[in-house]
């Protein structure tokens, strides 16, 4: 939604009556139990799913029971009515799961050697048929449609996550299989017009330069080993998506701006990582790397990284700090007048954090920079209220 309204208040104030206002509350809350109920369902079909195929444990006996229930299902879908639809749409994702999620750990349990040769080209024959039919239409709804399409691309990313093990695929290899991955991740997304799906495509987007989450003595962290990269290579995808997302139809639009917002993130969360320790640009691209393995010693490593560094591009925290405020404020200002909620929200808890953090972390010490910083914003409130002023006036 690019706009927000208070039905309550435009029927009071005569701008529509208070019939439309009932309507419009009543789709608004429609939408909202529908997702809710979806979401329950999704969540209890993968426990049911995971858990019988374990609690059976036998390829046979999973394969008969996964058969019977999407058989059940299916036939509940075409026969019964409205009344019994959830449990006709239950039934056949537990039973497509169980025999899609039970060949793949019985490929890769028993046939590890060969099983990404399978679960590569399978799992994307049964995307592309449910894929077809969700576009086309038939078979059977689209709620079942979609999830097994997605069952399917479970099993073919798999695949290819085991064949990247298997044959210790790295370098620049890796990038671009987080790349195909994302690329899929946002078509299926797109297909589905799930924009959940399509907003899981930022990790492997953020993981081609190994951009993510890391887990370390009981707590998961945010790692960048390159932050300003990975900030050039978000606002690629953000200036890519807010393009694309101007010139498409609202159902596209809806997925774009979601990768927006995601890549807007991702952003924030690297200028947190330049603002704390700074960054010294392609190190671990185009720098020196220890081996472990190697004879070589620490010593000749670390003279090895500083030459690096000494002809890099370095960014101190303190600069990163101060180009991270500036970069928020006028994303902020430009957020809030081209109705963007969505990026207004992040770039306000952002701001928030990052003055937060630099509190304490960079500008403890020095009250001149709050001086600044706060004399600062008076002139920048105003230029914001002029400019709005100026906007209102070319609309009207």
């Amino acid at each position: 939604m690019h706009t927000l309204a208070d039905t309550r208040q435009l029927a009071l104030d005569g701008i529509i009556t208070l019939e439309q206002a009932r309507i419009i509350d009543t789709r608004a809350r429609e939408v909202m139990v529908a997702m809710a109920i979806n979401t329950l369902l999704c969540a209890g079909i993968i426990a049911a799913t995971l858990g019988t195929i374990f609690w059976l444990a036998s390829a046979p006996a999973v394969a008969v029971f996964g058969s019977v229930l999407l058989g059940a299902g299916l036939l509940i879908l075409a026969r019964a009515g409205d009344l019994y639809r959830m449990f006709g749409n239950a039934a056949a994702l537990i039973g497509a799961g169980m025999l899609i999620g039970g060949a793949g750990i019985e490929l890769v349990d028993k046939y590890y050697d060969i099983a990404p040769w399978i679960m590569l080209p399978g799992g994307a024959l049964v995307a592309a048929i449910a894929g077809r039919a969700l576009l086309m239409g038939g078979l059977t709804t689209r709620f079942v449609q979609g999830a097994i399409l997605l069952m399917g691309l479970a099993l073919h990313l798999a695949g290819l996550g085991v064949l990247m093990e298997q044959w210790q695929v790295s370098g620049p290899m890796v990038a671009v299989v987080y790349g195909y991955t994302a690329v899929v991740l946002a078509l299926a997304g797109w297909t589905t017009d799930v924009r959940l799906v399509t907003a899981l495509a930022i990790v492997p987007i953020a993981q081609m330069l190994s951009t993510g989450t890391s887990y370390f003595h009981a707590a998961y962290v945010f790692m960048s080993p390159e932050p300003t990269l990975s900030i050039l290579q978000m606002s690629v995808l953000m200036v890519a998506m807010i393009w694309l997302g101007s010139r498409v139809e609202e159902r596209t639009g809806r997925h774009t701006r979601i990768l927006a917002t995601m890549g807007f993130i991702v952003a924030n969360l690297c200028a947190l990582v330049g603002s704390l320790w700074g960054d010294v640009v392609g190190q671990t691209i185009w720098g020196p790397a220890y081996d472990w393995s190697s004879d070589a010693s620490y010593e000749q490593y670390e003279a090895a990284r500083l030459a690096y560094e000494a002809n890099a591009l370095v960014i101190s925290a303190n600069v990163y700090s101060v180009l991270w405020a500036i970069a928020l404020v006028a994303i902020i200002g430009w957020a809030a007048q081209t109705h963007r909620r969505a990026l207004f929200n992040a770039g306000v808890t952002f701001a928030a954090i990052h003055a937060y953090t630099q509190m304490f972390e960079s500008f403890a010490d020095e009250p001149l920079a709050y001086v600044i910083g706060g004399f600062a914003a008076i002139p920048l409130a105003w230029g914001m209220w002029r400019l709005n002023h100026w906007l209102a006036t070319r609309t009207t």
